[in-house]
């Protein structure tokens, strides 16, 4: 039994995370915490805002909505580039993610690679990958021909951005300063799994931090987020052994990120990630400012030079973090019968 399968036995019998509406069969990728499990995500959200907003003199909090004008997700790029490449099989019509399937990036069709992908499940044949939307759609209004569609946030990121300039007006932070969020957030994943790793709801803590555009000196911030990030986990008690950097590659970046690295947990020998630090440059505020026709700048009064700031995003799931804390402080011991 792998450690994973450990965790996720011990997590219902001692009431840290159950099965979502499990009398009615449950639903996939939906989990509820339990009395412990609340507990656990409770002591990882305080730490997080303690440590990120409240001992800290540059950060301010912010709670966004989670149904946002769909024009929001226009801006961000979202309702284009938020997708998965998935396939399905021809046989057992089950359906995968093509990276899952180690075949990332592979050229279109399956059919001219010189080896031929096979269900992993089957055997099967697989079909041509499609794009598939992230999103999760919703639509409001009381009457149902005059409905209007919009999305449950697929992150909480842009909550941070829509909001910008309402928090330079009403705080007068000034550049450098951040921007704290925790809250859920909705993927309609096709292939959810890994017990709670990968859900299709989900709660994420966030720091935007605006800086000026000046290459060198967001790199250097983004280097000392990186380092106070790695740090967070290890005074939580985290394992250093169980924690590395893994650098994004160019081509396999999201479409806003200038450098991203992900912190990474070595469960059962395969290094999963657990929070996100990204470069995202002036991408938010540009297009936002771009869509909206509002002015996204940033006036800095001692160099009397106005621009659009470039942010470094700091970004965790709690039930990330949760899971691995079970994992990094499971242990098992000998008994030795004596007699």
């Amino acid at each position: 039994m792998t450690l994973l399968e450990k965790i996720s036995n011990l997590a219902k019998r001692r009431g840290f995370v159950y099965p979502s509406s499990e009398i009615y069969g449950g639903i996939a990728g939906m989990w509820d915490f339990g009395p412990l499990g609340v507990e656990l995500t409770r002591n990882i959200k305080n730490e997080f805002w303690r440590t990120m907003v409240q001992s800290r003199d540059d950060v301010v909090g912010i709670d966004a909505s989670i149904i946002m004008n769909p024009r929001v997700w226009e801006a961000s790029g979202h309702t284009e580039a938020f997708t998965d490449p998935l396939v399905d099989c021809k046989k057992c019509k089950r359906r995968f993610r093509e990276d899952h399937l180690g075949i990332s990036n592979f050229q279109f069709p399956i059919s001219n690679k010189k080896e031929k992908i096979k269900c992993p499940e089957c055997g099967g044949e697989l079909t041509e990958p499609r794009q598939f939307n992230l999103l999760v759609e919703t639509f409001l209004g009381s009457v149902e021909v005059q409905k209007e569609k919009a999305y449950l946030r697929g992150e909480i990121t842009q909550g941070v951005h829509v909001n910008f300039k309402q928090i330079l007006d009403s705080t007068r932070v000034k550049i450098p300063f951040g921007v704290a969020q925790i809250g859920k957030a909705f993927r309609n994943e096709i292939t959810p799994g890994g017990f709670i790793f990968r859900c299709r709801e989900f709660e994420q803590m966030e720091l935007q931090y605006y800086v000026k555009p000046d290459k060198k000196e967001s790199q250097k911030v983004f280097e000392e987020w990186k380092e106070r990030r790695l740090q967070w986990y290890l005074d939580f008690g985290f394992s250093k052994k169980n924690l590395r950097f893994k650098e994004h590659a160019p081509e396999s970046r999201a479409h806003y990120a200038q450098a991203a690295f992900d912190i990474e947990y070595n469960l059962d020998d395969e290094w999963k990630e657990m929070e996100g630090v990204h470069h995202r440059g002036d991408w938010d505020v540009r297009r936002h400012q771009e869509y909206s026709k509002k002015d996204m700048t940033y006036y800095d009064e001692e160099t009397k030079e106005r621009y659009l700031p470039y942010i470094i995003e700091t970004s965790a799931g709690v039930g990330r973090v949760a899971l691995f804390a079970l994992c990094d402080a499971y242990q098992e011991e000998k008994i030795t019968n004596h007699k």
